[in-house]
């Protein structure tokens, strides 16, 4: 059984506030189930995409699980009475719960698609070493196409892993779920972002005390000025005409 959401005021979505001790209780719960589970994360790129996007909020809306991962997100969940103290230990990006997949009961089998060949190789030995009672298999997604994706659902299929961290970056990742979930094996599909090459360590963490003050975007748009700058600069003005727009049609 998924865990229960809770609305978020005024994003207008829904969310699903775990600890990373009560994800691993949840994944152990899928591993052993073995059903076929998507777990996402909200940020407020993904926000604007669930009120822009009707197939994107189709796949959030009916995953299992949808993590809090940005801080504004995580900071409006704590204005409705709901949050419990530490707030901070609710917002759950890749690289927070990653760590600890080596509690997860029953875990044998992990696949990693996603980043460019080093950084998937890399990733791949540094999860083996979380999990060493897993065996952790890899496939690169540098250069996807239709082509690459019909080999990469081929090569899931063989490998039959109980836990798929999908790492081709928003809306790539959740492209390819909406298109190809129901071919799919069996396994819990985790969309991780950024995360495969941040484990390779080929990008770089933002240090925890700007994590704590919800300042990760100034740490990604110094690293990545031409691939940040959109979302930084832009997108929150889409996502305000957006949600401006709910409020007027009569939406909560």
């Amino acid at each position: 059984m998924s865990p229960a959401r809770q609305h978020i005021p005024v994003l207008g979505v829904d969310a699903t506030p775990l600890t990373v001790d009560g994800l691993i209780e949840v994944l152990a719960g899928f591993v052993d189930d073995g059903a076929r589970r998507t777990v996402v994360g909200h940020n407020l790129h993904s926000v604007t995409l669930t009120h822009s996007d009707p197939g994107f909020r189709s796949l959030y809306e009916n995953s299992d699980v949808v993590l809090l991962d940005g801080a504004p997100v995580l900071w409006l969940w704590g204005r409705t009475g709901k949050a419990v103290s530490p707030l901070m230990e609710y917002r759950l990006g890749s690289t927070d719960w990653l760590p600890s997949l080596g509690r997860v009961a029953g875990l044998e089998r992990i696949a990693v698609v996603g980043a460019g060949a080093e950084a998937n190789t890399k990733a791949v030995e540094r999860l083996q070493g979380i999990v060493p009672a897993a065996t952790v298999t890899g496939l690169p997604g540098e250069d996807w196409d239709a082509d690459v994706e019909t080999a990469a659902v081929d090569w899931l299929a063989a490998q039959q892993p109980q836990l798929v961290l999908l790492g081709l970056g928003m809306p790539l990742q959740e492209t390819v779920l909406q298109r190809r979930l129901d071919s799919l094996p069996p396994a819990i599909y985790c969309t991780v972002g950024g995360a495969i090459e941040q484990l390779a360590g080929v990008q770089k963490l933002s240090p925890r005390w700007l994590g704590r003050l919800g300042l990760e975007w100034a740490w990604r748009l110094l690293l990545h000025p031409r691939r940040v700058a959109y979302r930084v600069f832009g997108e929150p003005w889409v996502l305000l005409w957006l949600l401006t727009r709910r409020r007027l049609r009569g939406q909560s």
